[in-house]
Formats: C-alpha cells, sequence, structure tokens
C-alpha cells in the first residue's frame, strides 16, 4: 500500500494515480522512506512504539486530519490503550502555532517571534515516559521554532536516553511528516482543480 495515496485518497487508475505516476521515483521513494522510518525490518534504537508516538505526535501537532487520523489509529494498533491516549493529551496540551523564533542578528530579527514553550501535565508526562518526553520536546521545537537550532538541544535527548542513531531517526521522522503532510494536501489541491 502505498501511504501517500491511501491518505489523499487517490484510486488506482484515477487521474490523480496517473498524476502521480508521472514522478514515479519521487513515488517509489517517498514510500521507501515511510517503510525505512515507521515499518523498518531492524528498528535499532528507536522502537516501532517509539516511532509511531511520535509520528502520531508531530502529526496532530501540524493539525492535518487523514495523516493525524492514520498515525493515531497505527498507534492505538501497535500500543497499549493508556499510551496512545496520552500521546493524544499531549498533542493538545502543546498545540501552538508556528513556525517561531529568534532570526541571527540582522534584518530578519524584526521577525523574531517567542517560540511557544512545551509543558505536559505530570500524568501525561509520567504516562509516556522520559524517553518520549524529550523525544516530544525536541519534535515540538522542530515543528513550531526550528530557527532556535542550537547543539545544546541535543543534551536533553542523550540525557534521557536517546542514541545518536536514535537522535538522527527522530529528526527525520519530523522531517519526513512534514513531507508527507504536505504532499498530501498538495494532492488534495490538486484533485479538486478541474
Amino acid at each position: 500500500m502505498d501511504v501517500i495515496d491511501s491518505l489523499a485518497g487517490i484510486a488506482p487508475g484515477s487521474r490523480m494515480d496517473a498524476l502521480r505516476d508521472g514522478r514515479r521515483v519521487a513515488r517509489i521513494h517517498a514510500q521507501l522512506s515511510h517503510d525505512a522510518l515507521l515499518a523498518p525490518a531492524s528498528p535499532g534504537d528507536v522502537s516501532i512504539a517509539e516511532r509511531l508516538a511520535i509520528a502520531a505526535y508531530v502529526a496532530g501537532l501540524h493539525g492535518a486530519a487523514p495523516t493525524a487520523l492514520h498515525y493515531a489509529a497505527a498507534l492505538r494498533a501497535h500500543v497499549d490503550d493508556a499510551l496512545a491516549r496520552a500521546v493524544s493529551a499531549a498533542i493538545v496540551q502543546t498545540a501552538a502555532e508556528g513556525p517561531r523564533g529568534a532570526y541571527p542578528p540582522g534584518p530578519l530579527s524584526v521577525e523574531d517571534t517567542p517560540a511557544p514553550a512545551f509543558a505536559l501535565s505530570p500524568d501525561v508526562a509520567a504516562a509516556i515516559g522520559p524517553k518520549l518526553v524529550s523525544g516530544f520536546t525536541h519534535a515540538h521545537y522542530l515543528v513550531f521554532h526550528p530557527r532556535d537550532a542550537a547543539a545544546e538541544r541535543f543534551a536533553p535527548l542523550r540525557a534521557a536516553g536517546w542514541s545518536e542513531d536514535g537522535i538522527v531517526t527522530l529528526s527525520q521522522l519530523v522531517s519526513f511528516l512534514a513531507f508527507q503532510i504536505r504532499v498530501v494536501a498538495g494532492l488534495a489541491v490538486l484533485a479538486a482543480t478541474p
């Protein structure tokens, strides 16, 4: 199954299927990226449950209905109900608008806006656990204030048990979800255009 086709409601043989097939290599590689990040044969330092929790959280932060529903369902099918509910609560508790942050000093500094804070209630943080809380904090930062990139952002991840490879995987997941959400939204616009 091609996940982007499914999320965009693209039926085999349709006009949109032909349009996507015009970029066959991009289509194939988007699915391969999904599989490598969310369903790898060997998940390594980031479990499938952690990957799905991050995906559900990031899609929820973006407010992208088809994608958020897809990953929330995938998470519920893979973990206990308590964790799935805690991830849903984390989305509600940390929702914000963005991107925000500060540019380096210069002409763009006039566009600086305070970055939204990340804060979970103690019960949600406890249900998610310290490793995922730090992962969600990092994901929130990447979604809402990527301008504030700095090396010291990685120390809390390491302290919570994320390996170097795990941090790369986490960051790739956030980036891939942003890409996937935008592709699905773009395809919806194209589908609505005669």
